[in-house]
């Protein structure tokens, strides 16, 4: 994510990216940082999914369905 993040910006698109957390968060920083997550959908013009090798996780597939419920262009990194 951290390359990609990178890549976008010397493109000049502006990253709204996940925080990345070190180590283990309590359920209550996690329901937190979903929250979060949920607004930055908000914020976005578009999102894109790093998803290599195609995988999508639970969270992600949730965060997936979030942005196309409030009409977000969703793309990937690679075939899902």
């Amino acid at each position: 994510m951290r390359a990609v993040s990178r890549d976008l910006a010397f493109e000049g698109i502006i990253v709204v990216a996940p925080v990345e957390a070190d180590g283990s968060i309590t359920d209550e920083q996690k329901k937190t940082l979903g929250a979060l997550h949920l607004r930055r959908i908000d914020l976005a013009d578009r999102v894109l999914i790093v998803n290599p090798d195609g995988y999508i996780g639970e969270s992600t597939s949730r965060e997936v369905d979030y942005a196309h419920a409030v009409g977000k262009l969703v793309s990937f990194t690679h075939p899902v």
